[in-house]
């Protein structure tokens, strides 16, 4: 399994996601059946349990200087569509699961919603089943991390805080 992490350059967010980009609060999102992490084809996913990664979110944003404001999983679309649209939040931390390869509807939450986010998979789909090279949020995404299990999360959190202060160096507007 491949991993990789990568994240824009400050300049390349659009202008309506860099002016929260300097703000603190996290909101992490975890898509279907990610709730059964630490039991799901752990071969694949790892035996770490959902809570488990949660509460390393919380720590990593913590140190990082960032605040999670919630971390919430849903097996529904909706629900997920519904937090966004609360705008609540500065940053996502989103792993959209199997919604990766066929929502345009949490596509275009994502972006309606005009925030920064990370997306982040425990596995590289792309080196996975062909469907899953579909990703339907890989080209929006400010910062992108693939296959590196649960310690990814934390990986994408210090990204998150690194393209924070390459905002804030530049001048960037806070919401």
């Amino acid at each position: 399994m491949s991993a990789s992490a990568k994240r824009i350059m400050a300049q390349e967010l659009p202008a309506r996601a860099r002016a929260h980009a300097t703000g603190d609060r996290l909101l992490m999102l975890s898509g279907p059946s990610l709730n059964l992490l630490g039991e799901r084809e752990p071969e694949i996913y790892g035996t770490t349990t959902l809570a488990e990664i949660e509460g390393r979110v919380a720590s990593a944003a913590s140190a990082a200087g960032l605040r999670l404001v919630e971390a919430l999983q849903s097996n529904h679309e909706g629900v997920l569509i519904d937090r966004l649209h609360r705008r609540d939040f500065d940053w996502v931390l989103i792993n959209p699961g199997g919604l990766t390869h066929t929502s345009v509807s949490l596509r275009d939450a994502l972006l309606a919603v005009e925030r920064p986010f990370a997306e982040l998979h425990l596995s590289d789909p792309a080196e996975r089943e062909s469907f899953r090279r579909v990703n339907l949020v890989e080209d929006v995404a400010a910062i992108k991390v693939r296959g590196q299990g649960a310690a990814g999360y934390e990986v994408a959190v210090q990204l998150i805080a690194d393209l924070r202060a390459e905002v804030r160096a530049a001048g960037g507007s806070g919401a």
